[in-house]
């Protein structure tokens, strides 16, 4: 429960993280939608919180595998309809035959590309966590929020 409750004493800072985030997610290889599905699929955590000096939140992004498929999916989406989406798996010469086996999970990139995609977002996501952190302790709550984390 713990784990819950620091959350959500800080869903405005993440929601101001969010914004913030935008214009780095809109810089990354993943569309919106895809970011969106990221977040969805990450857990954060604060490691150490019972010393705040050196306490720190991490990413658990061990879902992020589960979801791969759907980045891809999404990204086969958009190129099909003509957009130019993320950079995940998609074949830029294959056309719109290969969108769609993309899109049903017949082609595409293959596990290389799922696995620098993954990278990505784990890489993105620990930005992300860092951000957070450093809005926290710009804001004065980042001892309150690790003395939730250890109730």
């Amino acid at each position: 429960m713990s784990d819950r409750q620091w959350m959500d004493r800080i869903v405005g800072d993440r929601m101001a993280v969010d914004r913030e985030f935008t214009e780095r997610v809109n810089e990354s290889r993943f569309s919106s939608q895809q970011w969106g599905l990221i977040m969805t699929a990450t857990e954060f955590e604060i490691h150490g919180a019972e010393e705040p000096e050196s306490a720190e939140i991490v990413a658990n992004t061990e879902k992020l595998p589960q979801i791969m498929p759907e980045l891809e999916k999404i990204d086969a989406q958009v190129q099909a309809a003509g957009g130019a989406g993320g950079s995940t798996g998609s074949d830029p010469s294959g056309g719109i035959l290969d969108s769609i086996k993309g899109a049903l999970g017949l082609g595409g990139g293959g596990s290389g590309a799922s696995d620098e995609d993954r990278q990505a977002a784990e890489s993105l996501v620990a930005e992300y966590a860092d951000r957070l952190q450093e809005r926290l302790e710009e804001q004065g709550k980042w001892e309150s929020t690790c003395r939730t984390a250890t109730d």
